[in-house]
């Protein structure tokens, strides 16, 4: 039944050019204008005749007629894509990583690298795939000539490939992009990013970045149990995909629960350098700053290298920031406890198992 609702947030995930709805929203929201575009589709889903669809409306209309999904996804989604080959040369040897996402992971491809060198490990980017508010199942879907993912899949280059879905799960792309890569390589690895709602999860009505300023630690903890519902439909397509292809394979880069920690951080008084949670963001909708999205490519850095990115230098764009070093050791302590405390992340903290093995 909630269906519907994650698939009237595709356009969440989506902005400038990239944006789905682009052409459909001008001053509406997107959410608003996915509505407005889904009783046009459905005149029928109007249940008060009021001439406007709400979420509820919606829900209670899809229950009836889920067909109704699949239509609509069909009209709508198609997006722009883009894309970059791989940047390393035949035999050269280090952990070959493509990023395969929407704008709320696509700058991992930028960050990992530079955090990589930090670490002293060699990070090689296989490539890359954009696609404005997307599902994994649009990247898979765009035509053999514009899929840069599924070529370098089929070339055997890739060690690494990660993902994110949007609102919308299961997520069939997820499968589909796993099994091709398996075939050239069995030892490849796929890292699917559980994302963050967009606005606060506050799809209707008016929300502004700064907003989020009020918002409680305890509101917060409110918001990850709803973001609870999504997370499980993505745990059971994850496990059910490691079953399938006998391995466990298929990993979560918990984002929204180390973007949520540090969100709480904030509220509390505890970020070293941070006293508003708006600088977590860059807009209302809810894309990161550069703050979180080096938080969000820690959690990655983690998950791919398995070992902690806790010690590491403060980056470059940081370095201006008041207390500096103290916020990058906050994010790094924060990502490597998110990605640990996760059962899907494929990643323990050896330290921790092994203190509570002690009697």
């Amino acid at each position: 039944m909630k269906q519907i609702l994650l698939c009237l947030s595709l356009a969440a995930l989506s902005f400038g050019a990239y944006s789905l709805f682009a052409q459909v929203a001008n001053k509406k929201s997107g959410v608003e204008a996915r509505l407005a575009q889904a009783l046009k589709m459905f005149p029928d889903a109007d249940a008060d005749k009021d001439g406007a669809l709400s979420i509820n409306e919606a829900l209670a209309y899809v229950e009836k007629h889920p067909e109704a999904r699949n239509k609509f996804m069909a009209k709508t989604g198609g997006s722009k894509s883009s894309s970059k080959p791989a940047e390393f040369a035949p035999g050269a040897e280090g952990t070959k990583v493509f990023v395969c996402a929407h704008s709320y992971m696509i700058y991992t491809a930028d960050w990992l690298p530079q955090i990589a060198n930090a670490a002293g490990v060699t990070h090689l980017k296989a490539g890359q795939q954009m696609i404005g508010g997307s599902r994994v199942l649009q990247h898979w879907d765009l035509p053999d000539e514009q899929n840069q993912a599924k070529k370098a899949l089929r070339e055997g280059i890739v060690d690494v490939l990660t993902l994110s879905p949007h609102l919308l799960m299961p997520d069939e792309g997820i499968d589909n992009y796993t099994k091709l890569g398996l075939e050239k390589n069995p030892n490849l690895r796929v890292l699917v990013q559980a994302s963050w709602a967009p606005k606060d999860g506050r799809l209707v009505g008016s929300f502004t970045n700064v907003m989020r300023d009020k918002v409680t630690a305890e509101e917060i903890d409110g918001m990850l149990k709803s973001h609870d519902v999504w997370l499980k439909q993505l745990e059971a397509q994850v496990s059910a995909l490691n079953s399938a292809v006998g391995k466990a394979c298929v990993c979560i880069v918990p984002a929204s629960d180390a973007l949520h920690s540090l969100r709480k951080h904030v509220a509390e008084g505890k970020a070293p350098g941070v006293s508003k949670q708006s600088e977590l963001f860059r807009d209302d909708h809810g894309h990161p700053s550069d703050i979180s999205a080096l938080l969000v490519s820690y959690c990655h850095f983690a998950a791919i290298y398995q070992r902690t990115p806790v010690g590491l230098p403060v980056p470059e764009r940081l370095k201006n920031r008041p207390q500096a070093a103290e916020l990058t050791r906050l994010l790094q302590q924060i990502a490597w406890d998110s990605v640990t405390s996760h059962p899907l992340s494929g990643v323990k903290d050896v330290a921790a198992v092994k203190s509570s093995q002690q009697p």
